[in-house]
């Protein structure tokens, strides 16, 4: 991505509240980018078909293949988590590093972990954050008991699973506290299953063995938060009919709790041969809508817009994760719903009292008028999230081409639902 593509905004128009059409959507990025770590830890090549074409994805097979020192993983999470887990058991020295705002994303949890089991890290920079000088490991599975605490990033917890079997001693993994994004440890230690590794999870202690990966054909499944966008275009729209290709009924994703989650709004979710089809029943609105999105967090920003296009009061708890994404989505969007009239607040500590949990108020109804101009943050999630607010008038996109992270083709394809997108 150029300066000038970020530098672009874009403006995005519907001419009406129809939404009719198909999209094949690529392949989920948490489910590519793992299945890509455990080819790597494989000891032979095998076929992954419809992976991702997201830049995070493509950047993290560059990254798997390159033979260079230094090695850059831009803004992508996933991808810098993932490859100082693999690196770390490497020979030789390597320098993992990613752009500023990646610098500002601690990473000391997984590289204490890393350092228990033998690994050799140093810090460059901050303490605690990229880049990392990554050296030839002393005594690689030195220990097979490991403690991480539960409510830090699933992604280090993932990073250290996939690590786990090719381990010496394999690996005990104690979960300290409660857990956060169970559904991506979950999807983990699935696909660590499809390529014949075993594991044992009882309460808060994950259990794998020394043994192999075997090499296997792989099929990746569509990604679900992506499919988020279509399910809160069709809430927003009228009479919908949107075939979505890719997904699948039994999935490994955590996000599939959306079919089910947009039922509140209407939303109806049909299984068939290719993925599933979108329409509406018409029934009355909630007066309001209460969530937990501890095991989904992807969500949050997408259902946020539903709630503000659709004026229902939302809220929303387990957003703990979002202050330390690609960038606050809090705060971002806290900003951006004010642009149409709409507010998110913390509500008051009496409302935590029992449950302990941090409670977030959505309220209002957005208000498109004048083509307001959403920032994105470098946030492909805040570009995609807040384009459905085009149903109700013309809107602006800062920085529109963010969406490559993890959705490439998004503004191409909403084209084919009948959106017009103009670079302005």
């Amino acid at each position: 991505m150029t300066d000038s593509t970020l530098q672009m905004t874009y403006q995005i128009q519907k001419s009406n509240r129809r939404l009719h059409g198909e999209i094949t959507l690529a392949g989920s990025k948490s489910i590519s980018n793992r299945a890509l770590i455990i080819r790597a830890l494989c000891a032979e090549n095998f076929p992954i078909h419809r992976l991702a074409n997201a830049k995070d994805t493509e950047l993290l097979q560059q990254l798997l293949a390159s033979d260079k020192i230094v090695r850059d993983a831009g803004a992508a999470g996933t991808t810098f988590r993932f490859m100082t887990a693999y690196l770390a058991m490497q020979p030789d020295t390597q320098i993992l590093t990613g752009t500023e705002r990646m610098k500002k994303r601690p990473i000391g949890v997984l590289v204490d972990a890393l350092r228990q089991l033998g690994a050799d890290i140093e810090y460059l920079e901050a303490e605690g954050y990229p880049p990392l000088q990554i050296n030839t490991p002393k005594d690689m599975g030195r220990t097979r008991r490991l403690s991480i605490a539960a409510n830090t990033s699933s992604q280090y917890i993932s990073a250290l699973l996939m690590l786990a079997p090719t381990l010496p001693q394999g690996l005990e993994l104690q979960l300290e506290g409660n857990i956060v994004s169970r559904p991506y440890i979950e999807m983990t230690l699935a696909l660590m299953r499809h390529f014949g590794v075993q594991s044992q999870w009882n309460e808060q202690t994950i259990k794998i063995a020394p043994q192999d990966y075997t090499p296997r054909e792989f099929i990746v499944e569509a990604d679900w938060s992506a499919a988020s966008y279509y399910y809160a275009m069709a809430a927003l729209a009228e009479a919908p009919d949107v075939q979505l290709n890719g997904l699948f009924r039994e999935s490994a994703q955590g996000d599939a709790v959306l079919a089910t989650m947009m039922t509140a709004f209407g939303i109806q979710t049909e299984y068939n041969e290719h993925g599933i089809r979108l329409y509406k029943k018409e029934a009355p609105l909630p007066p309001a809508f209460e969530y937990d999105f501890l095991e989904c967090p992807d969500l949050a920003q997408t259902l946020a817009i539903v709630c503000a296009g659709l004026g229902v009061y939302g809220v929303f708890t387990g957003l703990q994760t979002l202050l330390i994404k690609e960038t606050d989505r809090i705060a971002a969007l806290k900003n951006e719903l004010a642009k149409v009239g709409v507010s998110l607040a913390a509500l008051p500590p009496r409302f935590a009292q029992k449950s302990g949990k941090a409670f977030y108020a959505i309220e209002g109804q957005a208000v498109v008028k004048n083509a307001p101009t959403f920032a994105t943050y470098e946030d492909h999630r805040m570009a995609m999230a807040f384009a459905p607010l085009a149903m109700l008038g013309d809107i602006r996109i800062e920085e529109p081409e963010v969406v490559v992270k993890s959705y490439p083709d998004f503004w191409e394809d909403l084209e084919q639902l009948g959106f017009a997108v103009q670079p302005i």
